[in-house]
């Protein structure tokens, strides 16, 4: 059916409907005489008079009455269906796939759901952690939560987190028979726990540490390397070496003495967590909904 068609039989319906001309044109919003000829038209190309007009009133033909009664349900179960698309475009629902670090997830992402998923259970999030610098359009991730400082300049970024920082710890068990490294050169002297990033070939990722405005990258050397934050912490804990992770992750581990953080004063706060998507997405309800729960207040 061309667009021509659809609104002639959508003009013809009124007229059935309203058995009125008049009625039927100020609904459609044009002028009697418009409305007469569209019919009049389509009656032509079908070749069957739909209408009887008399002076004072308008009637459907058989032929009318059948096409009224036939059409009449399908074109109001397209308004229904229109009107519900229009309600799931106001009503905060479907589906919001998110990138992030298993951290991010833990600490800024869970909290801010916990405020809304139960109060809008049509919303359902994805989160997949990643470490790397994923391209989140080709991707078709909605948006991704990263240090500031790694988001690109061409996307949309809200802060959601307070400043970072690295933390350098191990476990006291690992400190019984080895010195507390003084300086970042120091860790050539360790064992250290190492992640691969996906990026960049899979390399290895380097500890970044500053002081007094000198900046020392470290690429350390262990026995252990993962992909992921959680085994990390956990080979820490059970005293396999050194692991470098962000303060918020480790602190509870420290301040229970499971955990002891050394060179604390050659990490300073940098850049914290930034959701950030691109700038010419059209944000739905329920990821606006998303990003005002994420979104970071001092």
């Amino acid at each position: 059916m061309d667009r021509d068609n659809a609104s002639d039989l959508l003009a013809f319906l009124a007229v059935a409907r309203e058995r009125s001309f008049t009625r039927a044109a100020a609904k459609l919003g044009m002028t009697q005489s418009a409305l007469s000829q569209i019919i009049r038209a389509l009656e032509e190309r079908i070749g069957v008079r739909l209408l009887n007009r008399t002076t004072r009133s308008v009637t459907p033909t058989q032929a009318g009455e059948r096409l009224f009664l036939k059409l009449g349900p399908k074109f109001d179960e397209m308004d229904a269906e229109l009107a519900a698309l229009g309600e799931l475009r106001e009503k905060p629902a479907g589906t919001i796939r998110i990138t992030a670090t298993e951290y991010a997830i833990h600490a800024i992402l869970l909290p801010a759901l916990a405020k809304i998923l139960p109060k809008y259970p049509d919303i359902k999030v994805e989160a997949l952690v990643d470490y790397g610098l994923t391209n989140i359009v080709a991707a078709q991730y909605d948006a991704g939560i990263r240090p500031g400082e790694l988001v690109a300049k061409d996307m949309i970024a809200v802060r959601v987190g307070p400043d970072l920082r690295m933390a350098v710890v191990g476990s006291p068990s690992y400190f019984a028979e080895r010195k507390r490294p003084r300086t970042p050169q120091d860790l050539t002297e360790h064992n250290c726990i190492n992640l691969r990033l996906p990026t960049h070939g899979g390399s290895l990722y380097v500890w970044e540490f500053e002081k007094n405005g000198r900046e020392l990258n470290v690429r350390v050397d262990g026995q252990l390397v993962f992909n992921g934050a959680g085994a990390l912490l956990d080979a820490a804990l059970k005293g396999f070496g050194l692991a470098y992770l962000t303060e918020g992750h480790v602190q509870p581990y420290v301040t229970r003495g499971e955990l002891v953080r050394v060179l604390s004063d050659w990490c300073p706060p940098f850049s914290g967590y930034h959701l950030y998507y691109p700038s010419r997405r059209q944000p739905s309800p329920a990821f606006t909904l998303l990003v005002e729960a994420l979104r970071y207040r001092r």
